[in-house]
């Protein structure tokens, strides 16, 4: 089977997620970019890797962002994934990778924010959702 490499794009109305993820799941980039400026980072990421598939969450501001996608693909699927529970899912893994230090030791996690935005950690996981589908889904309709 040949290896998938999945750019998913977490949309949001101000800001999105990115995240360039493998067959193994090794994220080979993440970052959050301006929502005006996604067209020019999408193109240097599919220039940069040998991206097979885009997959895009479903919810926030997909339409715009799956419309420019889609123009920008090159024949490349472009998916939908579900991004049901995908923010409460990335925040738990914020503090997995990055667990509180000193007194903030003593907070719930369920009481703190993360310091920083993880929309490239909720593009993560629509990454590895759409590994875990099996074979590429259908394009976008």
């Amino acid at each position: 089977m040949p290896e998938r490499v999945i750019l998913a794009v977490d949309p949001g109305s101000h800001k999105c997620g990115v995240a360039v993820v493998d067959s193994s799941r090794r994220v080979r980039m993440r970052g959050v970019v301006e929502t005006e400026r996604l067209g020019d980072r999408i193109r240097e990421l599919l220039e940069a890797h040998a991206v097979t598939e885009i997959a895009v969450g479903d919810r926030t501001a997909s339409r715009r962002v799956r419309a420019q996608l889609s123009a920008l693909a090159g024949g490349r699927p472009v998916v939908p994934v579900d991004e049901h529970l995908s923010t409460l899912e990335a925040r738990q893994r914020y503090f997995q990778e990055n667990p509180p230090r000193g007194l903030r030791r003593l907070i719930p996690l369920g009481l703190q924010v993360p310091p920083c935005p993880i929309d490239d950690l909720v593009a993560v996981l629509l990454a590895e959702r759409c590994l875990a589908a099996g074979e590429p889904a259908q394009n976008w309709g």
